[in-house]
């Protein structure tokens, strides 16, 4: 029990640069302390003591602002920063090492008992603050879920998933993006689901269609300049030419 309790507390100055020393973690990190409830809770559902189970999880709700379902099975070196609002079902299963922010939902969306109705998340996974992510599927290792992202279904290992319902943005395998893994890896979890190349790929596709525009209305006012210098009157094409804006189409989708 008291390795446990160090890993813990270890794992959290590792991965929080907000914590200052072991007691400060002990004594004021409500994440820790669901966990630690959830334990014993978890412990008392499977030995079939249904009620102490639930009971002791109404507790820890009530002082941490957490609700983890007593069925729900948790890893080792879970964190879960903040807190409040976190909601785990119970058939979520939590991977080693994976990182949930305030407001994240592991929800089910069946209402069939006994079914796996809650997501499985696989090691070293990142949910962003108000995210939910809701069904019986899983999120694979090292994936990340993007705040407020709604996931209703399977995210690749290593994949990000963004928006709302959430869209996977498949992950670069380029040495450039190999060594930026490698970094962000030597130095630790990304905060809250976020990376630098995470926009939306609805975002992206519009970007590259304006993009595209911009070229061929270029090639359009190259030909028109030529055939003015041909002697070829294009006087009707230039007045009816649209004002078209792509910068500000451009803010409108960033």
């Amino acid at each position: 029990m008291f390795s446990r309790l160090r890993e813990d507390l270890s794992n959290v100055l590792e991965r929080d640069p907000a914590a200052r020393s072991r007691w400060e973690v002990l004594t004021c990190y409500p994440g820790m302390h669901a966990l630690w409830l959830h334990r014993f809770a978890h412990a008392a559902w499977v030995r079939g003591f249904r009620w102490v189970g639930r009971f002791s999880s109404h507790i820890g709700r009530m002082l941490t602002g957490i609700e983890i379902h007593p069925g729900a099975v948790i890893g080792r070196r879970v964190f879960i920063d903040h807190g409040m609002g976190v909601v785990i079902g119970e058939t979520a299963e939590i991977g080693d090492d994976c990182t949930i922010y305030q407001g994240v939902t592991l929800g089910g969306t069946s209402l069939y008992r006994g079914t796996k109705r809650h997501p499985t998340l696989g090691r070293g996974v990142v949910i962003g603050a108000g995210a939910k992510v809701l069904g019986g599927f899983e999120v694979g290792d090292g994936a990340k879920v993007g705040s407020n992202a709604v996931v209703v279904k399977p995210v690749p290992a290593g994949a990000t998933a963004v928006g709302n319902p959430a869209r996977v943005i498949d992950a670069d395998n380029d040495a450039a993006a190999q060594a930026r893994a490698a970094k962000a890896e030597q130095m630790g979890f990304t905060a809250y689901g976020v990376t630098r190349d995470m926009d939306d790929p609805v975002s992206k596709a519009l970007h590259g269609l304006l993009d595209h525009a911009v070229e061929t209305d270029r090639r359009i006012r190259v030909l028109l300049d030529k055939l003015t210098e041909a002697g070829i009157c294009v006087d009707d094409a230039v007045k009816s030419e649209d004002a078209f804006d792509p910068l500000g189409l451009g803010k409108m989708v960033d």
